[in-house]
């Protein structure tokens, strides 16, 4: 993922959440988030983006997918995983990463019993994401915009 403020290195996992871990890479390949930024940043919580423009035009999605945060991985800090509405089954394509452990959004502690899907880490680039959790925002709006330039797929080698 290559951003305004540097490049951040993320593995998805397609084999314990295949329906998030392939519809994010849909929209990866597609080109859906190149030029959307991260509109939401809450400090010592999460970075968030995936779904507006940089004059905060929502952008159209595909319908919504299953949410797999039974599979049971926790949001730990680093982690990758997808933004929902209060609606269980509603993620699109709106995406955030933990900038801390936040076990409170997984299905096992989630007030609303659902939780959050991860489906991915941070392999390089935290220090990136670090940077943009302490950026200056309005109701969490980041003031200046922090571009997602463009995300794009590369083969992993095996671990």
């Amino acid at each position: 993922m290559s951003t305004s403020m540097g490049e951040i290195s993320l593995a998805i996992d397609t084999t314990n959440t295949p329906i998030t871990g392939e519809n994010f890479k849909q929209y990866v390949d597609s080109g859906f988030y190149d030029g959307l930024i991260f509109h939401r940043v809450v400090h010592q919580f999460v970075v968030q983006g995936g779904g507006f423009t940089p004059d905060l035009v929502q952008k159209e999605t595909r319908g919504p997918i299953q949410n797999e945060a039974s599979v049971g991985i926790s949001n730990l800090r680093g982690t990758l995983a997808m933004a929902r509405s209060s609606a269980a089954n509603s993620a699109t394509s709106q995406f955030y990463i933990n900038t801390v452990d936040n076990v409170n959004l997984d299905q096992e502690h989630a007030s609303d019993g659902v939780g959050y899907a991860v489906f991915g880490k941070v392999i390089t680039g935290m220090n990136i994401v670090d940077q943009i959790d302490i950026v200056d925002t309005n109701n969490s709006i980041p003031v200046e915009n922090i571009l997602i330039n463009s995300i794009s797929e590369m083969a992993c080698p095996a671990t």
